[in-house]
């Protein structure tokens, strides 16, 4: 069901431009590069690397809790029209019987 529902994500999930986000991560990954010896700028690219990954399935982790959220609500308010369905049938019913037993103390 997770599989489905990540192939859903990634149909109809459109991420944001986030352009100008962007264009400062890269100015200071460029400004970080410049003072920073080739250990330093891996551990740097690593920590980029698991934000991203970190942010990425919090997003699709929102999506799923989102529509599981979605599919409850829809399956409780099927309930709800099911109970109010059955308790009209049951008050016109009652309401038919109690007319029909007026008609027949008449």
């Amino acid at each position: 069901m997770k599989t489905r529902l990540k192939d859903l994500y990634n149909c109809f999930y459109t991420p944001p431009e986030f352009s100008e986000q962007k264009q400062e991560v890269e100015e200071c990954h460029q400004a970080l590069i410049q003072v920073l010896e080739k250990p330093e700028r891996r551990l740097v690219l690593r920590i980029i690397d698991a934000q991203s990954l970190m942010a990425e399935e919090r997003s699709i982790d929102s999506f799923i809790s989102g529509f599981e959220l979605a599919w409850q609500l829809s399956m409780e308010l099927n309930q709800y029209e099911n109970e109010r369905s059955v308790s009209r049938c049951t008050s016109k019913r009652s309401s038919s019987l109690s007319m029909s037993g007026m008609e027949e103390a008449i």
